[in-house]
């Protein structure tokens, strides 16, 4: 450790690291969302329940999604913010909005299968269409409470609102690490406990009961997967690394400088990268979740491949019919 009046990170990093990134998530996670909501749409009056929560899933990722170009433009023009303090804290509002909604959503379909598996006949019945709507429109106004805090921090700095920051600046970055760490316990850590519970348990009977449907087995250890995927890559590590940098810069501001502070700061940059990620990541619930989308999805590639082989035979079979023509 050691006293210093100077920075102790380089914020080079962050404008050369993020943007790929964005490019890449933007142009996936838009094809893959875009495709899955579509297939949804198109099945609207066959929607099950499970599909709701997907629905909105998918949702909380497009709201993302379409923030994106803007701050592709803010990281290419070298850190420059040209939309104005309203539209940055409104580009920052939907990044949470999407962050904790997909964790909310990944949430209820986790309890969702754990009854439908654990419980069947205690809720046979109760688990209804209107039901799950009324639980996802429950999600959103929680998760709209939780992030509206956000909103009123200082989110801009620099002349003519040069800086847009995810965070906030280092006047209230005090209360601001107070403000996130409630956040990442009610809107992180809590469901992230409850998924962990529903899947253990799910996965317990499962290997228990010797006459459960291997296909609804294999789905269900699919999922789990998949959800400790999400949370491994996009979710854990972007908490604690955002807590510890948060940190840092309490001490910095402290003029007391750690020798691990850029370090921190770098990590945290590339765990934002990969929070991202989670919006490109989430359809693969879709893959799994939703049975019409699946179908739909191998209907899709069945089609592409015939298309192909009638492509490529068709031509492939034109050039003995030339050479023939030539050499008589």
């Amino acid at each position: 450790m050691k006293n210093t009046t100077g920075s102790c990170v380089s914020f080079d990093f962050t404008g050369r690291f993020l943007p790929p990134v964005y490019i890449i998530v933007f142009i996936v996670g838009l094809v893959a969302n875009g495709w899955g909501l579509k297939s949804l749409l198109h099945n609207w009056k066959k929607l099950k329940i499970i599909n709701v929560f997907i629905l909105n899933l998918g949702l909380a990722d497009i709201l993302y999604l379409l923030t994106l170009p803007f701050l592709m433009v803010y990281y290419f023009m070298g850190g420059k913010w040209i939309f104005g303090d309203a539209f940055c804290k409104v580009t920052r509002f939907c990044f949470y909005l999407n962050l904790y909604g997909s964790i909310g959503f990944l949430t209820c379909i986790s309890v969702y299968r754990y009854l439908a598996v654990v419980h069947p006949v205690q809720v046979m019945g109760r688990l209804t269409l209107t039901r799950s709507v009324g639980i996802s429109a429950m999600v959103w106004v929680l998760v709209s409470a939780q992030s509206l805090p956000d909103v009123f921090y200082t989110k801009t700095y620099g002349n003519s609102t040069e800086k847009c920051v995810d965070t906030t600046t280092n006047t209230y970055v005090e209360s601001y690490l107070n403000y996130t760490l409630g956040r990442t316990l009610t809107g992180f850590c809590i469901p992230f406990l409850i998924t962990l519970g529903c899947y253990g348990h799910v996965i317990v009977v499962l290997c228990r009961t010797n006459t459960t449907d291997m296909v609804l087995k294999q789905r269900c250890l699919k999922l789990l997967f998949i959800l400790i995927l999400l949370f491994s890559v996009c979710y854990i590590p972007y908490h604690v690394l955002k807590n510890l940098n948060l940190w840092s810069r309490i001490l910095s501001k402290q003029k007391i400088c750690h020798e691990w502070s850029n370090g921190v700061y770098i990590a945290h940059q590339i765990s934002r990268g990969l929070v991202c990620l989670n919006s490109a990541l989430n359809p693969l619930v879709y893959l799994h979740g939703n049975e019409n989308f699946l179908a739909s999805t191998r209907q899709l590639l069945q089609q592409a491949h015939q298309t192909f082989s009638r492509v490529f035979f068709s031509n492939s079979g034109s050039v003995p019919v030339a050479q023939t023509a030539d050499e008589a």
